[in-house]
């Protein structure tokens, strides 16, 4: 019988390393077939302040963190390099811009109760990253959802609105006050807990040692 096991993915889609650790995680668990994982993706907003038109990365990120144009070059490369080993494609140019997320996450909340929610991450993911599509486009972020089997109708009505703003707002401050400050942040059975982007041996072993650990406290 497959171990049952809780993640708790916490995460945001303008976070190109979790991309990577979203990667990871799933080569892992495809690695573990005694393991019946039950993924769900908790919302985190790098940016909550972010105007809906969005900044260009490269300028954000000069501003945000005190980078040069060399040390923002370097660091996108080797994303390249970590996205092409996952079989990912991280697509960078001069008018790359981060978006304000707070759409997407509602998107993805309403995904997870029609139990597409891993697909539309992917997706969002892809949108982002690999396409370069406009965020705060209505259509963009439709055509994410039609393309997981979601329909295009609710999901520019939920886009439309203010529909799961609430509940998603909530789940932010939930995992806030758990401590999260940074992303990604990999929860295992509410107990155990993997940051940054990690390859999949790493959480291959992670999972074996929460595995172990569980079957210890139940015999114990």
């Amino acid at each position: 019988m497959a171990a049952p096991l809780r993640i708790d993915f916490v995460s945001d889609i303008a976070c190109p390393w979790c991309v990577i650790g979203l990667r990871g995680l799933l080569q892992a668990l495809a690695r573990m077939p005694e393991v019946e994982a039950d993924i769900h993706f908790q919302p985190f907003e790098l940016n909550p302040n972010m105007a809906p038109e969005g900044e260009n990365t490269r300028e954000h990120v000069m501003a945000k963190y005190g980078s040069t144009p060399e040390r923002s070059e370097a660091a996108r490369q080797v994303l390249r390099e970590s996205g092409a080993k996952l079989g990912f494609t991280f697509n960078y140019s001069p008018d790359s811009r981060i978006w304000n997320t707070f759409d997407c996450h509602r998107l993805l909340h309403w995904a997870g109760l029609e139990g597409r929610q891993l697909e539309l991450k992917e997706a969002l993911f892809k949108a982002n990253f690999t396409d370069q599509a406009a965020l705060n486009d209505p259509n963009v972020l439709a055509d994410a959802a039609v393309g997981v089997g979601l329909d295009r109708t609710r999901a520019l009505a939920i886009v439309g609105s203010d529909e799961f703003a609430q509940e998603v707002r909530a789940e932010e401050q939930l995992w806030i006050r758990r401590g999260i400050q940074a992303v990604p942040s990999v929860v295992f059975n509410e107990k155990w807990m993997v940051r940054g982007g990690q390859p999949p041996e790493v959480f291959e072993q992670a999972i074996r040692n929460v595995l172990a650990e569980e079957a210890k406290r139940a015999t114990a």
